[in-house]
């Protein structure tokens, strides 16, 4: 059957079945064979209206929102102490050092939560998970308030990172829940967008919050993690749906019947469970209808992940040659500028911010999207994970330049301006390959979303909990030139072969290696 429909256009339900029931709308399912521009959609979806593929627009992108807004406070936590630094210094009694450690706990925990929430998430739900760690992010943040010692203020940190951390897979897993795979590069440069703008974002209001104290910067972050609790409590609806039950059940019904146009069917009574909207309001038991992995899952999935060279080289590579650059460039602004004031210090990261912004929005996602549809008419509408790959090029190029001319710029002492410049590239250049990167690893084990962003997000944040331990001594030994072209360099010089290398063999590793032996039920 071919399909024309929009996000919003759900009256295909009621026209593709017969007998539907206005006044109980569940128990009904149609398979669907749709396309969108010749090509076949994933994941399959239902004529259910609780299939949260057939969610209205509005509920779509508020649940995304959401997700977005709980992101950007995964980053916004870890930098918006930077401008900080000296009073927190004063208040502790600590060395530069040891202040800037306190920017690697909170990525440590974001590292470590992907470990505990993601297969959790999978028994329970995603709305119960995201309530309880943004509960847990509250508490955690309004201790480090008050928090006395540099010890406290530092646990403290750690379970900011541990509360805010189902952001990032289980996030990921709402947006695979909502969206078509055709729309995801869209929606995961959004999600991407969300956290690359709190790592920037957070210093520039950090920065004028800090005029009044540095207990103020948690007491406004606090008020963040309120809101949002409060939202998600109000607004937001359980995604996670039992599709492989419902395509299961549709298949072995009696009443199946087919032709050339559709295949409909009344969905056997077995089916009538609960799912998404139909759950309790705070659901505290096991969602019905799925295939609950073990609680350790994620962790065992992890290990075993390291066996799938796609995924190995492609987020070894960015987060260990490139993404944890911007971690030096983060914490040693202040250094950089140190006539400053913290609230100037602030406004000088307008430009990552707006290099952030008009990547996402002209580079990123959207186009990303555009080059795969394109390139798979020319390959019989097949699509190859490989596709999304050509943003990287560029992306790593003007990573690299900006983080050499900006290094130059601050020995040098040249304008403001022209450091403002080099660092829009850097983070142009890093939200592009973000994207690309997440969008990539997603589409090579579709199946295994979950499992392939719980792999990314831990690397990442292992790298961005392991930057500030290294990078004052390095700049200390070398100065601001040899530090940041060194990374420039290396950025050049091993992530594109490493490109490369997945442009020529990715394929074929896949073919070879075969798909992860485990499934996500929901995404099948």
């Amino acid at each position: 059957m071919s399909m024309e429909k929009t996000e919003q256009d759900t009256s295909y339900i009621e026209n593709a079945i017969p007998a539907y029931d206005n006044q109980h709308k569940v128990g009904f399912v149609q398979e669907y064979t749709p396309e969108k521009d010749g090509i076949e959609l994933h994941p399959k979806p239902t004529a259910d209206p609780l299939d949260p593929l057939n969610f209205s627009r509005w509920q779509k992108w508020t649940a995304l929102g959401l997700v977005m807004w709980m992101y950007f406070l995964f980053t916004y936590i870890t930098t918006t102490t930077v401008p900080s630094f000296g009073l927190l210094q004063k208040q502790y009694s600590i060395s530069y050092s040891q202040v800037n450690w306190t920017v690697a706990l909170p990525a440590l925990g974001l590292s470590v939560g992907p470990l505990v929430w993601s297969s959790v998430s999978d028994i329970y739900g995603r709305r119960l998970i995201l309530i309880i760690g943004t509960t847990i992010a509250l508490v955690a943040t309004i201790g480090s308030a008050v928090a006395k010692s540099y010890s406290s203020y530092m646990a403290a940190r750690f379970f900011q990172g541990l509360g805010v951390a189902p952001a990032s897979t289980v996030g990921m897993a709402v947006v695979n829940d909502l969206f078509f795979e055709h729309e995801r590069g869209q929606k995961f440069g959004l999600w991407v967008l969300a956290i690359d703008m709190g790592l920037l974002v957070g210093p520039l209001i950090g920065g004028f919050v800090s005029l009044i104290d540095q207990y103020w910067v948690a007491w406004l972050t606090a008020i963040f993690f309120a809101v949002l609790l409060v939202a998600e409590v109000l607004f937001f609806p359980e995604t996670l749906y039992p599709r492989k039950l419902m395509h299961s059940q549709l298949l072995a019904s009696p009443e199946l019947h087919s032709d050339n146009e559709k295949t409909a069917a009344t969905a056997p009574a077995s089916i009538n469970i609960a799912r998404t909207k139909q759950l309790p309001f705070l659901n505290i038991w096991k969602v019905p209808g799925i295939e609950h992995p073990k609680p350790w899952g994620t962790l065992v999935q992890f290990m075993k992940m390291w066996t799938f060279p796609n995924v190995v080289v492609a987020v070894v590579v960015y987060s260990f040659a490139w993404y944890w650059w911007i971690m030096s460039v983060i914490t040693f602004l202040p250094v950089a500028y140190p006539n400053y004031k913290p609230q100037i210090q602030g406004l000088l990261y307008g430009g990552m911010i707006l290099g952030t912004f008009f990547s996402e929005i002209l580079f990123s996602g959207a186009l990303g999207d555009w080059i795969i549809i394109k390139l798979a008419k020319k390959n019989d509408n097949v699509r190859v994970a490989e596709m999304r790959l050509w943003l990287l090029y560029p992306a790593i190029v003007i990573t690299s330049v900006g983080l050499i001319v900006w290094g130059v710029s601050v020995d040098k002492g040249y304008h403001w301006m022209v450091g403002q410049v080099a660092l829009f590239l850097v983070a142009a250049g890093i939200q592009m390959g973000n994207t690309a990167i997440c969008a990539y690893i997603v589409d090579c084990y579709p199946l295994h979303a979950m499992s392939v962003i719980s792999f990314y997000v831990v690397l990442l944040n292992l790298s961005a909990f392991a930057n500030p331990f290294f990078i004052t001594p390095w700049h200390d030994a070398v100065g601001f030139t040899w530090t940041f072209a060194t990374q420039g360099l290396l950025t050049t010089f091993v992530a594109i072969p490493a490109v490369c290398t997945l442009h020529v063999f990715g394929k074929g590793w896949r073919e070879k290696r075969g798909a992860p032996k485990w499934i996500s039920p929901e995404y099948e």
